[in-house]
């Protein structure tokens, strides 16, 4: 089903008598399908965008690419660097907003100017009943409801179904230029972006790639803005980090790009966790799956907090021990890829503890009491 407007989708969503497999542009993998497929990719459409006043309003099937054309035409964009997902997991439909925002996509200036959701100002949505549900503003100021906006951010179509977006948009920046070394391992990697997170020059980016993902590991720091404080920031930077260099410019942006869309995993084999850590816990992670016999590939966003990890996907022992080690602590893991035999066995999302599971199923339970909205997908 492919509803054509807010009230078709309310009826279709209040006349199911089935589960629904909600989706928005079909770019992301999730547990295996159960349910009718629903997709929001007929509501589209800019309804209001206000670059004075740093605000855009779309309908949640809206083309990401058509956002952030209109943006660039005003010298804008959208700060939480949004990633693209389609070649890393090898499909073809089209990122939406309302996609984005279902899933909480952030990328790599995640470290420096928030998620997502910290940009979303107001939604709405069709619940598990059929209602339509108007929550948040179209302004900054306007904060009512603030925290049910924030909940369906990252609520992956469990909730409702984003019908609109209300959201806050930023000026691009005048210039850009990363920081990089090679060959460091993945503790001095890390130690270098802390390093450089902790200093008073604004870091906007800050990535390890292992020598699993970039045959030569690669350590990267970036920063933006105007173009005298970047090349003075840079320069301070170089003080604080012996034997880095700075590219500036398109090379700089691709560098970014790549981390971002996980690209150095596009196309090798394997399953592909999304793990969230104490930046400092990263490289911990790393050795104790390597003592544990888990062979993988690395990549540290975030300053070391996001790591991003390519693992043979027919070892179920790998997969358990990766669960583990993240209970051990204390972070999440998310399976972003693998074939469906292993999504099968294994849950997509971190199994919850018992007074949060307790607290989820509440909130699923109030909004979608029949349970028809992508069940089974959070456990």
């Amino acid at each position: 089903m492919a509803p054509a407007s807010e009230t078709e989708l309310a009826e279709a969503i209040s006349a199911a008598n089935a589960p629904m497999s909600i989706r928005g542009g079909g770019t992301r993998l999730q547990a295996p399908p159960d349910g009718t497929p629903l997709t929001t990719s007929g509501l589209t459409g800019i309804t209001l965008y206000e670059p004075g006043a740093l605000t855009l309003v779309a309908r949640a099937g809206t083309p990401l690419s058509e956002i952030i054309t209109a943006l660039e035409a005003e010298g804008q964009r959208l700060p939480f660097e949004p990633p693209n997902m389609r070649n890393l997991l090898g499909t073809e439909g089209t990122p939406t907003i309302g996609g984005v925002f279902a899933a909480n996509a952030s990328g790599p200036r995640r470290i420096n100017g928030g998620a997502a959701r910290d940009y979303l100002l107001g939604v709405r949505f069709v619940d598990g009943a059929g209602q339509v549900i108007k929550n948040g503003g179209r302004v900054m100021k306007n904060v009512t409801g603030y925290d049910l906006v924030k909940l369906m951010a990252g609520s992956w179509g469990t909730l409702g179904v984003l019908t609109e977006v209300s959201l806050k948009v930023l000026a691009r920046p005048e210039a850009e230029a990363t920081l990089i070394a090679r060959g460091m391992d993945p503790v001095q990697g890390v130690a270098a972006l802390s390093a450089a997170l902790g200093s008073p020059f604004d870091v906007s980016g800050a990535a390890h790639l292992g020598a699993g993902v970039a045959g030569v590991a690669r350590t990267q720091v970036r920063v933006e803005g105007m173009s005298g404080s970047v090349i003075y920031r840079c320069g301070r930077l170089l003080e604080l980090l012996p034997g880095f260099e700075v590219i500036e410019g398109g090379a700089s942006a691709a560098l970014w790009e790549e981390v971002r869309d996980v690209a150095p995993f596009a196309g090798r084999k394997g399953a592909v966790w999304r793990v969230s850590v104490k930046p400092g816990d990263g490289p911990v992670l790393s050795d104790a799956l390597l003592t544990a016999g888990v062979d993988h590939a690395a990549i540290f966003d975030w300053g070391g907090g996001l790591v991003w990890l390519l693992t043979d996907e027919t070892n179920d022992a790998g997969a358990a021990s990766i669960r583990q080690q993240i209970v051990a602590l204390g972070g999440h893991a998310t399976l972003v890829r693998g074939g469906e035999a292993l999504r099968g066995r294994v849950p997509m999302f971190q199994p919850q503890p018992a007074p949060l599971a307790a607290i989820s199923r509440g909130l699923r339970d109030r909004f979608d009491p029949r349970g028809i909205l992508n069940p089974g997908l959070m456990g």
